[in-house]
């Protein structure tokens, strides 16, 4: 088995950030109106600026794979080229197609050689399992190196014009035209960006972090549905799936629009968050004690105190001074979201050699935890 090394770390976030107040001229207002939960939702998130892969006109500027690729060219130098690279694994929530897989749309940017490709799909989740899937093949020996990434592109699903079917819909039927708070809410949650790691089986350059383990849960075996697009949520809490809706209904009910069911969210993302922590922690036999850096991917600012609270109580709380987010600039980008984390820590000077570090990224799409431990060197 070899060790597995992060030795460069880069991003990508298109165009100029986005303020608070300019969200709804690059996203639009549903029904010519603005929102009432945009500025609550705002309040508790705490997210200042974000990055949106839109123009005004709700135009695209870049695709969800040119993201993930201009985040990737940034990691090329003259020891490390395209032509060397040998896994590119890509995880994502929002591809830009359902077919070909989005590493395979990014490799046909890179145009540089035959790779082995690994896609990883879900929510915050996607960029940690493609991150493992690079992990696992060097250690084995399987390959020298790997890159991995986490990518969204999730301004398009958000803008308002694909909304305007279903209030012209509800206008229809003499109902208020108001899309349901589980579509309005992600729409003041989300953003766009990418990170890119190099894994390498040897250190390099001034810092590297050795990736020490990695593991992951899911909860779905008893857990309903909380973050979905792509289908609606039935009484009985079921999936119905977009393939077995009519035609009309696609639009009609925003079937394609991502939703959450905040109720659930609230009730389980914290306290299975910190269960999952709790066993990750003494299966590799760490303590809170061995962490100087726990960078965790948190949705809304919401969270944090419970978060802390959660972890309190299960004897496994950061002090505060060893908590390092980038939420309030950089905004909610999902599964890039550990990745811009981790690049902007690794870049800052800050980290000295023997110093380790706890990522932690939950997922509320059906309730799964991936973590990953990693030291300085």
């Amino acid at each position: 088995m070899f060790e597995v090394y992060i030795t460069k770390a880069a991003k990508f976030l298109p165009n100029e950030a986005v303020s608070n107040d300019e969200m709804e001229s690059y996203l639009g207002l549903i029904n010519d109106t603005a929102s009432k939960a945009r500025r609550i939702i705002l309040r508790n998130n705490k997210i200042l600026s974000r990055h949106y892969a839109v123009d005004k006109t709700g135009k695209s500027t870049h695709s969800n794979a040119e993201l993930t690729r201009n985040a990737i060219v940034q990691l090329f130098d003259e020891n490390f080229t395209a032509q060397d690279l040998e896994v590119l694994s890509c995880g994502t929530s929002t591809p830009d197609i359902f077919l070909p897989s989005h590493a395979a749309m990014v490799h046909g940017l890179l145009q540089n050689k035959s790779v082995e490709l690994n896609s990883s799909t879900g929510v915050c989740c996607a960029g940690m399992n493609s991150l493992k899937f690079g992990f696992l093949s060097v250690r084995s020996g399987n390959s020298k190196n790997a890159v991995c990434t986490g990518s969204e592109k999730v301004s398009t699903w958000l803008i308002a014009k694909k909304y305007s079917q279903e209030v012209s819909n509800l206008k229809n039927l003499e109902e208020q035209p108001i899309i349901a708070f589980k579509k309005d809410f992600l729409r003041w949650m989300l953003s766009d960006g990418a990170g890119a790691f190099l894994l390498e089986n040897k250190p390099s350059g001034d810092i590297s972090l050795k990736i020490e383990w990695m593991e992951a849960f899911s909860y779905a075996f008893e857990l309903e549905t909380c973050m979905y697009a792509g289908g609606d949520k039935l009484e009985n809490g079921e999936i119905k799936s977009w393939s077995d809706y009519e035609p009309e209904e696609l639009l009609n009910e925003s079937v394609f629009a991502i939703k959450q069911d905040v109720k659930l969210l609230d009730e389980f993302i914290l306290s299975k968050g910190a269960e999952s922590m709790y066993d990750a922690m003494t299966k590799n036999n760490i303590t809170s004690d061995q962490v100087d850096y726990f960078i965790p991917h948190v949705s809304s600012n919401f969270f944090v105190e419970g978060l802390k609270k959660g972890l309190s109580e299960k004897g496994i709380g950061m002090a505060d001074k060893k908590w390092f987010m980038n939420l309030s600039r950089v905004g909610n980008v999902g599964s890039a979201s550990i990745y811009l984390a981790v690049e902007e820590l690794m870049n800052s000077g800050k980290l000295k050699k023997g110093d380790r570090i706890l990522l932690s990224v939950p997922e509320s799409g059906r309730f799964s935890f991936a973590y990953a431990y990693l030291t300085v060197c």
